[in-house]
């Protein structure tokens, strides 16, 4: 974290546990080449904002530390009854790029399934 004044606010941080596939599916987004998270929340947030994401998945007792940033926004009251929220777009490293293999590794053959999502 950087202690420079001019830099703005600390990333908030988030805490997500995700307790099982179906909610997992509806949250991932696998738009995005390093894989992202979609973030049920009523706080606003801007395009491009740092986010500190705490990601639990189902039947995982680890906690998965995301320094993710906000890649779009559901605003509130979306269309077609959307969740308001955002979606965050996993940072490109090595320990994203190895939880994106986990979360598309718990899905399997959901990825390729046409049912709704909660992400474009």
């Amino acid at each position: 974290m950087s202690t420079n004044p001019s830099s703005g606010h600390r990333p908030s941080v988030i805490q997500l546990a995700i307790k099982e596939k179906a909610a997992l599916y509806a949250a991932y987004i696998p738009l995005f080449s390093e894989g992202g998270i979609f973030i049920p929340t009523a706080r606003e947030y801007k395009l491009g904002d740092d986010v500190y994401v705490l990601l639990s998945l189902p039947d995982d007792p680890q906690r998965y530390p995301v320094a993710g940033k906000v890649a779009w926004v559901a605003p509130a009251k979306p269309s077609g009854n959307r969740t308001q929220g955002v979606g965050v777009r996993f940072p490109h490293d090595e320990k994203s790029r190895l939880l994106k293999l986990k979360i598309e590794e718990m899905l399997g053959g959901h990825l390729g399934s046409d049912r709704a999502t909660q992400t474009v």
